[in-house]
C-alpha cells in the first residue's frame, strides 16, 4: 500500500513551491511549476514517498477564455514534461490530481459548464503529456444538487460520457462532505460506469444510508478497472476549537472568538488506531492511500512510521 499527500510540502522547512503562483502580468508559466516539481521530486525521492497529488494550478491560466497566450503551455513544455514523467515512472511515483472546486461538470450554467470541460481537458492533456499510466487519475466531485438530484446526477453522468475519451479515462469521482454521499455516487457509477474514490471523512459527515466503513469500501473500490490499483483518501476529524477573527462593521476593531470544529475540517495528524481499524474493516482489499491531513507530508510520514511499528507494510 502506498502513502501520499496532496501539493504543498512541509517538510524541508516548508519553502518548497509547488506551482507558479505569480500573477498573470508577471508572465507565470508551467516551466517554472516543472522546476518546483522537480525539487519536489527530489524530495519524495529522498524520504522514499511514492504517491503524490500534483497541484491543479501547476499551468497558470491554462484554461482562461481572456488569456490565450496561456493556453499552449502543455505544448510549449512538451520535452520538459516528458522528463518529469520519465523521472516518476523510473522511481515508482503514483501522481494524481485534483481540480479546484468550481469545476462543476453538471452545471445547468453553460458558462461554468463549458469552464469546467476546459479544465478537465487540461487535466487530461496534462496526465498524457506525462506519459503516465491508468493510475495516474483525475479526481472530481459530483458538483451540485441544484434543487433535483437525480437530474443533476443524470446529467453528469451523460457530460462524462460526452468527454473525449482520453479525459474520460483519467477521471474518478469522489463521495463529497456535503451533496453527494457513497451511495449517490454509486448511482452515478451505475449511469455512466465512472470509477469512485472512498473519502473517509466525507462519508463520516455525510451518510444518510448509515453504511459502516466497510460497507463503503466494499462497494465502491471494487469500481476500479481491473488491473488498475484504487486509490482512497483518508483523514481524522478536527477535534480542537477553532478561532474564528471578524472586524467590527461599526468599529472596525478586529474580534477574535472560539468556536468548536466543524465536522468536515481535517485535523492536522492522522489517527493511527481509527486508521488501522480502517484497514481491518476494508480487508482484503487493496488499494493506495491520499492522506488528506493538514500536517500534508508531515502527517504521511508519522502515519507511516507508526503503521510499520505495528508491523502494518507500507511504502
Amino acid at each position: 500500500m502506498r502513502l501520499g499527500f496532496p501539493a504543498k510540502v512541509l517538510g524541508r522547512g516548508g519553502v518548497l513551491k509547488d506551482y507558479d503562483s505569480r500573477r498573470w502580468q508577471s508572465g507565470p508559466h508551467l516551466r517554472v511549476s516543472l522546476g518546483y516539481l522537480n525539487t519536489i521530486i527530489d524530495y519524495l525521492a529522498e524520504e522514499c514517498i511514492t504517491m503524490y497529488r500534483i497541484s491543479s494550478n501547476v499551468a497558470p491560466y491554462i484554461t482562461h477564455p481572456e488569456l490565450p497566450q496561456f493556453h499552449n503551455q502543455i505544448e510549449e513544455c512538451a520535452e520538459d514534461l516528458a522528463h518529469l514523467g520519465t523521472r516518476a515512472r523510473r522511481l515508482g511515483l503514483r501522481l494524481s490530481m485534483h481540480p479546484n472546486h468550481y469545476t462543476v461538470l453538471n452545471s445547468p450554467v453553460e458558462r461554468v459548464y463549458e469552464g469546467a470541460v476546459r479544465d478537465l481537458l487540461f487535466h487530461g492533456a496534462f496526465m498524457d503529456a506525462l506519459g503516465l499510466g491508468p493510475e495516474a487519475v483525475v479526481v472530481v466531485h459530483g458538483g451540485g444538487v441544484f434543487g433535483d438530484k437525480q437530474l443533476a446526477m443524470e446529467r453528469f453522468a451523460a457530460r462524462y460520457e460526452r468527454l473525449p475519451e482520453q479525459t474520460r479515462r483519467r477521471l474518478v469521482l469522489e463521495n463529497d462532505e456535503k451533496s453527494y454521499s457513497v451511495q449517490d455516487v454509486c448511482e452515478i457509477h451505475r449511469l455512466c460506469g465512472i470509477p469512485l474514490v472512498l473519502d473517509t471523512l466525507h462519508h463520516r459527515t455525510n451518510n444518510p444510508g448509515e453504511l459502516s466503513n466497510r460497507e463503503a469500501a466494499h462497494v465502491v473500490i471494487p469500481t476500479w478497472p481491473q488491473g488498475v490499483r484504487p486509490k482512497i483518501h483518508y483523514s481524522s476529524a478536527r477535534q480542537e476549537d477553532r478561532s474564528i477573527t471578524r472586524r467590527d462593521r461599526a468599529t472596525g476593531e478586529r474580534i477574535t472568538s472560539v468556536a468548536a470544529a466543524l465536522r468536515f475540517q481535517h485535523a492536522d495528524w492522522v489517527d493511527t488506531d481509527e486508521f488501522a481499524a480502517f484497514l481491518a474493516d476494508a480487508a482484503p482489499l487493496a488499494f493506495d492511500v491520499m492522506v488528506e491531513a493538514k500536517r500534508k507530508d508531515l502527517a504521511m510520514l508519522r502515519l507511516r512510521s507508526d503503521l510499520r511499528e505495528r508491523g502494518i507494510e507500507v511504502k
